[in-house]
């Protein structure tokens, strides 16, 4: 009998040590997810797995942008922002994430001259129901994180503009009309008591449309000016040169060498995406990167000097992609 009842025990003991040796497991197990989930989170532009890819592709005709009309009794607050090119974070799976094209974005109100009072339910319903039946997918419906808030505040320079979403105090809700050539269209929503806001992105590449100046114009700008604008085309964030960039580079050489008493300071500057130390830093390092790159082909150091301003000096309006593809630029100014 003593002897069944000690092994009785040790089998106890044994099953109540396995026991804690799975929930450890489990334990470490979901760390690991959690650490995964929060690194997924804090990836600038990451979208945690979301795959376009496992959505139903739509070919429903659904006309230009905005592509829906108001539901009946309701209207823009005031002028919809509608720009050919831009970028708008959208939260994928929870994570931020910036997606580029064309934007449509406005506030919705009652119409003046709708006597009832305005129904969040109504304004959510009718979207919602429009964009399911153009084959539409809703892949987010709930509240963006604070900490996600903070990780993209630098870069959505956007908000508080028209149309803008209340992510602080209000859920959203993000569909998806996927399109077979990838034009695909993203609209997100969100209401209060009182209003509701849509935006409505269809992507688009960007198409380039500032051209590199050949050296007889920047001899010109120099001469006229005192100094010539260029747009200078780095890698995202370095300031290592891209194949037309160098190409650039090798027009500003041109100049140089054709007048040998010329010297030049080069300014870097940025948009206003991310914080004003980095920002200098990288003008510095890309004006840096232009002189380098002109004193590899003989030109004497001792007439170059580079400078980095970042985001100081804006020419253009940073609000939109085009007016920070325009502030990313170099000047030479004339000594």
């Amino acid at each position: 009998m003593k002897k069944t009842l000690i092994i009785l025990s040790i089998g106890a003991l044994l099953a109540a040590c396995n026991k804690k040796a799975e929930q450890k497991t489990d334990t470490a197990r979901d760390t690991v997810v959690i650490e995964d989930s929060r690194a997924a989170e804090k990836s600038s532009g990451g979208t945690n797995n979301f795959d376009i890819n496992s959505i139903p592709i739509s070919t429903a005709d659904v006309g230009d942008l905005p592509f829906f009309s108001f539901p009946k009794g309701l209207e823009s607050q005031n002028k919809p922002v509608q720009r050919s090119y831009d970028m708008l974070f959208f939260p994928l799976k929870g994570v931020m994430t910036p997606i580029e094209g064309k934007v449509w974005k406005t506030y919705v109100v009652n119409e003046k001259t709708n006597k009832e009072e305005w129904s969040l339910p109504y304004f959510l319903k009718s979207y919602d129901d429009a964009i399911t039946k153009v084959g539409g997918v809703k892949i987010f419906d709930g509240k963006v994180s604070q900490q996600e808030l903070d990780r993209i505040k630098d870069d959505a320079k956007y908000f508080g503009e028209e149309g803008s979403i209340d992510y602080w105090n209000e859920p959203v809700k993000v569909y998806v009309i996927r399109r077979t050539n990838g034009d695909d269209i993203y609209i997100q929503l969100y209401g209060n008591t009182s209003t509701g806001g849509i935006q409505i992105l269809q992507k688009a590449p960007f198409e380039q449309t500032i051209s590199i100046i050949k050296s007889d114009e920047i001899k010109k700008e120099l001469e006229a000016k005192g100094k010539a604008v260029l747009h200078i085309n780095f890698d995202t964030d370095k300031a290592s040169l891209q194949p037309d960039g160098k190409t650039a580079v090798d027009e500003i050489t041109k100049v140089l060498k054709n007048d040998t008493h010329l010297k030049l300071a080069i300014n870097g500057y940025t948009d206003n995406s991310g914080n004003d130390a980095h920002n200098i830093q990288l003008s510095k390092d890309r004006a840096t990167a232009v002189l380098n790159a002109i004193t590899t082909s003989g030109i004497d150091k001792a007439r170059l000097s580079a400078e980095g301003f970042g985001s100081k000096n804006p020419i253009a309006d940073n609000s939109s992609e085009q007016g920070k593809a325009q502030n990313r630029r170099v000047e030479l100014v004339k000594k």
